[in-house]
C-alpha cells in the first residue's frame, strides 16, 4: 500500500500512549504488531480526515488479539492516534476482506 512505501517506523505521542492503555486496555507494542502480522487491512478513514489524512488498520497482536488502530503518518513515521479491541461490525469487515 502506498501509505508505507517510505514509513521509517513510529511516532508516539505520550497522551495517546496513555488514552489508549487507559481507555482500552492496549499497549503500544501491541499496536505496532498488528503492521508486522498477517492479516493486515489498512483503509481510508474519510470520516475524521479533516485536518490530516488519517488511516484505519485491522490486525492480529502476536498473541492473536483483534484490533482496530487509527492512525496518520508524519515525517515517514506511523503516528497512532487510537487503538481497541475491534467491535463486532469490524471484526466482521476484517474477517471477509
Amino acid at each position: 500500500m502506498k501509505v508505507f512505501e517510505k514509513i521509517e517506523g513510529f511516532d508516539w505521542d505520550e497522551g495517546n500512549l496513555l488514552k489508549n492503555w487507559i481507555k482500552h486496555g492496549v499497549t503500544a507494542g501491541e499496536c505496532e504488531e498488528i503492521f508486522f502480522n498477517e492479516t493486515l487491512l489498512v483503509t481510508d478513514d474519510n470520516k475524521h480526515s479533516r485536518v490530516e489524512k488519517r488511516y484505519l488498520a485491522f490486525g492480529n497482536t502476536n498473541e492473536g488479539r483483534e484490533l482496530t488502530v487509527i492512525f496518520t503518518t508524519r515525517k515517514n513515521k506511523i503516528r497512532i492516534i487510537s487503538a481497541r479491541d475491534q467491535n463486532y461490525k469490524e471484526r466482521n469487515f476484517y474477517e471477509k476482506n
